[in-house]
């Protein structure tokens, strides 16, 4: 079972913290109200933040079809995880472009699909946002027929890792600017395994705190003093 416990100034706040930190969706998570958020005398004095506990649900068990014939489920990922290879495989050739797809699994049971090729700028996009939407379409493939939630990631020329670096740098930098200025900073809309980086290098920090604001597709990041 995948939980996580969020705060934020909000139960929203506390809940949007929680799934970037899982990587999942709203729907695919119970959540329980720990603490409610309290505004304090004057809104400043005994202030306290929402605190929440979110669950990731087991997959749902697809329905069957009304002829009677249902849609097979695949308790083994094998053939899930083989279905959106061979999906990916199928766009990287309808794009004209000449790549492979390298398969590994990290520690958590997440599966990697690392692109390698020529010319893979037109697959990831500005800013990632064609990856991106490759990802969500792989992972739809791969859990389609899935008794269990499968989580996998696209990469190609090591972007994630390039970008990962880029928005920790980004962190810190604007981390000791909040600190310098006592002001806080809000980041221009980030997708949210983005926003997620920036939660994570920040988490710890001695002086900072981090949430998410507004709705997406301009979902921010928002540092600030603690």
């Amino acid at each position: 079972m995948r939980k996580v416990i969020a705060t934020g100034k909000t139960i929203e706040d506390a809940i949007q913290v929680a799934l970037e930190k899982l990587g999942v969706a709203r729907d695919q998570v119970e959540v329980r109200v720990l603490t409610q958020p309290s505004r304090g005398l004057f809104g400043l004095i005994g202030s306290r933040d929402a605190e929440i506990e979110a669950i990731v649900k087991d997959a749902p068990v697809a329905e069957e079809i009304s002829s009677g014939v249902g849609d097979l489920i695949e308790s083994d990922p094998t053939q899930s995880i083989a279905n959106a290879h061979r999906f990916l495989q199928d766009v990287i050739r309808a794009m004209g472009l000449n790549a492979d797809v390298k398969i590994s699994e990290d520690s958590e049971g997440h599966y990697l699909f690392e692109i390698e090729g020529d010319r893979l700028g037109i697959l990831i996009g500005k800013r990632g946002q064609t990856l991106d939407a490759l990802q969500y379409l792989v992972n739809l493939v791969a859990n389609k027929h899935s008794e269990t939630f499968l989580r996998i990631v696209l990469d190609a020329e090591e972007y994630r890792s390039r970008r990962k670096e880029t928005l920790e740098r980004l962190a810190d930098r604007l981390a000791k600017q909040v600190m310098r200025e006592k002001q806080e900073i809000e980041l221009e809309p980030m997708p949210a395994y983005e926003r997620k980086v920036i939660h994570s290098y920040l988490q710890g920090h001695a002086r900072v705190a981090t949430r998410s604001v507004g709705e997406e597709p301009n979902r921010k990041v928002l540092i600030y003093l603690k």
